[in-house]
């Protein structure tokens, strides 16, 4: 019997054993499972991460292709307004020269002119032009009448501006 008692002693020992060893297998099992979840998730996880930073990157690879083109076309227009300035200024300053000139020539005019009406007194209206009769001569000679003249020629450079 004590054999027997010995017996079923090592045999429930060795059963408890063996149920321990299929638990810490059960437990090994699962936390195996676990790890291997884990894993799985953190490569999801990871791999959804280089997702979105690769979809940042293209975005911003598209972004630098739209500015870059909306630099060149700033770039473009900005060009063809400096042209278009540059061409308007040099014809300003032409028409300045012009204007000077032309200036300079009325007052050159305006001054014959007075000094014509001091010396001859040939450009100052009269209150007998009107009335005055002319022969075909005064169209031959037309300094020795007043029929094409009735006030004196006075103007001024300000008009112009």
């Amino acid at each position: 019997m004590l054999y027997m008692a010995s017996s079923s002693g090592a045999s429930s020992g060795s059963s408890t054993l063996q149920n321990s060893g299929s638990e810490g297998d059960d437990l090994q099992q699962v936390m195996d499972q676990r790890k291997r979840k884990r894993m799985l998730s953190n490569r999801e996880s990871a791999r959804r991460s280089r997702m979105r930073k690769q979809k940042h990157v293209d975005d911003m690879m598209t972004q630098v292709c739209q500015l870059t083109n909306e630099n060149n076309q700033i770039h473009t227009t900005m060009n063809i307004t400096l042209q278009h300035y540059m061409n308007i200024e040099a014809e300003n300053s032409v028409l300045r020269a012009q204007m000077a000139e032309l200036s300079h020539r009325l007052e050159s005019l305006n001054g014959i002119i007075n000094y014509i009406n001091s010396t001859t007194g040939l450009f100052e209206s009269t209150d007998q032009q009107d009335t005055q009769t002319h022969d075909d001569n005064s169209f031959m000679n037309p300094w020795s009448s007043n029929l094409y003249v009735n006030h004196p020629i006075m103007a001024s450079a300000d008009m112009f501006m």
